[in-house]
């Protein structure tokens, strides 16, 4: 009986067989349709699955599984194997001292970071069982695949999860090399055209015989490649934004207060304020300045950029506006509370009012990124809000549908002047930003996903050696037959408790 070891995304899971080809049961995939439709699944995901499933099995029975050197696997994962690429793992694994040393890293690394993970799913689970939400996610934002997620769209997400998992699987199977175990094939686990995992095949005698610290340098190397690489797409990534500019120079706002005299006058949201009364100005500094030159009740002549028109370009137009006073608006806002002005930003009688809020320069969508590169803040301050930004990037998809930055701050950029940027345009730029993006995104949630310490994640795996290491050390007068089992009953209920708490956060919401 051919056995395998596999996993979500990558490593281990349960050993298969072939045995049974002849029989096919229908009841696992039955049940996660079932399983996907008490979830609110869509009806045209559930029949994609099912043509999938009868797709498989067809192919199964033909032998043409076989011949692709492919395996039908839980139903409905198709596990497709490759040899290629094994001869540039073997050079690339031939310096044993470093990948050793690597691995060794990556194992404090793997912990330090699963540290992080652990807190942020008691977190989430508490927050959740005092506070349920009003609305819970679908199951097509559960899954977090490519085209089916709402908030993830197809092409530039399932690339970089392709990026993103044949180097963990490689990086698995480099440190497999570098402690002398063999491999027998590299693949893809394979939903539809959907890669949903992907896996190395090491000789499972060598693997079960290896010392418990090379295999954990193993077991860590695949989230931890995803780490670094997160952070390595990340400067790529300000690198790309730093070289895209405005088409034109001012500032815009993401909203209009109403009844205010930008309402009035006609200004709309992500319209571009490139002149006050004639003077120009390129960020809000400038606008603030020249705003705070002016009084309540002046007349000003304000120079407009309208929204792209179908053919790309931008009409310009002035607009007069008779500006309003801050502090009266404030004070309606606050009912005279002084303490609330003063939080509100302040104001003092006659200061002129617009109307507008959270104004941004053109450049709004890419400056979040760019600081890494421009140099703007102390390497202090730079490198720990890029060590934060991933997390923070978590959310953009999800608030902006989909979208990398705000689509109409998107047609504000063209770009600079640089080499790679007059090459390839704003439209190249622009994709570049894009991959690179989703490359962050992609590499930082599988680095996590994986370090979640359970079997049969890495992160569970980690945990169930470390445990029988420290169990070893510290009963040396006890059987290893005995410590063996008391590592794999503490792993075993760990898991469990995880499982509960990465429950909690899906279930409450649907039963309350």
């Amino acid at each position: 009986m051919l056995r395998l070891r596999l996993k979500w995304s990558g490593w281990a899971s349960e050993s298969m067989g072939r045995e049974g080809r002849g029989r096919v049961s229908f009841l696992l995939p039955m049940l996660l349709l079932y399983t996907l439709y008490l979830l609110g699944a869509p009806l045209f995901l559930l029949v994609l699955i099912g043509a999938w499933y009868v797709a498989l099995v067809t192919l199964e029975s033909m032998g043409s599984l076989d011949r692709m050197d492919a395996t039908r696997l839980l139903g409905i994962i198709l596990m497709l194997r490759t040899g290629r690429g094994r001869r540039v793992l073997d050079r690339v694994s031939s310096n044993r001292r470093f990948w050793r040393a690597y691995g060794e890293i990556s194992i404090w690394l793997c912990f330090l970071v699963m540290t992080g993970v652990i807190l942020l799913l008691f977190v989430s689970a508490i927050e959740t069982a005092l506070r349920p939400p009003d609305e819970y996610l679908p199951a097509g934002d559960l899954l977090l695949i490519p085209g089916v997620t709402s908030f993830v769209p197809f092409w530039w997400p399932a690339l970089a999860l392709i990026v993103a998992l044949v180097i963990h699987e490689y990086s698995h199977g480099i440190q497999a090399r570098a402690h002398g175990m063999r491999l027998r094939s590299f693949g893809l686990l394979l939903v539809g055209p959907v890669p949903i995992g992907a896996f190395a095949e090491p000789e499972e005698a060598e693997m079960a015989r290896a010392p418990r610290r090379d295999r954990m340098r193993l077991f860590a190397a695949g989230p931890s490649i995803n780490i670094f690489a997160t952070y390595a797409a990340l400067i790529l990534l300000s690198a790309v934004a730093s070289g895209l500019v405005a088409e034109h120079d001012g500032v815009h706002a993401r909203g209009i207060v109403e009844g205010s005299a930008a309402e009035s006058a006609g200004l709309m949201p992500y319209e571009t304020i490139t002149h006050i009364d004639g003077f120009g100005f390129s960020d809000y500094e400038g606008f603030s300045e020249r705003m705070s030159s002016l009084s309540a009740g002046e007349v000003a002549v304000f120079t407009v950029l309208s929204h792209p028109t179908e053919q790309g370009g931008r009409e310009s137009r002035a607009i007069e506006i008779t500006l309003g006073d801050r502090y009266e608006h404030l004070s309606a806002l606050c009912e005279g509370d002084g303490d609330c002005i003063e939080r509100s930003g302040g104001a003092e009688p006659g200061d002129a009012f617009l109307g507008i809020s959270n104004v941004r320069p053109s450049t709004a969508g890419v400056d979040g990124y760019s600081y890494i590169v421009s140099g703007d803040y102390s390497f202090g301050v730079t490198a720990f809000v890029a060590l934060i930004e991933p997390l923070i990037m978590l959310q953009t998809p999800i608030a902006l549908d989909g979208q990398t930055m705000v689509l109409e701050e998107r047609a504000m950029l063209e770009s600079g002047e640089g080499l790679v940027a007059s090459a390839v345009g704003t439209g190249g730029m622009l994709m570049l930003f894009d991959f690179l993006f989703w490359l962050v995104w992609i590499n930082f949630l599988l680095g996590f996903a994986n370090l979640i310490p359970m079997i049969p994640f890495d992160g569970g795996h980690l945990v169930r050696d470390a445990t029988h290491s420290v169990l070893a050390r510290i009963g040396r007068g006890m059987h290893p037959m005995r410590i063996e089992a008391i590592a794999n009953r503490i792993s075993s209920m760990s898991s469990l408790f995880i499982l509960f708490i990465l429950a909690i956060p899906v279930i409450i919401p649907r039963i309350l």
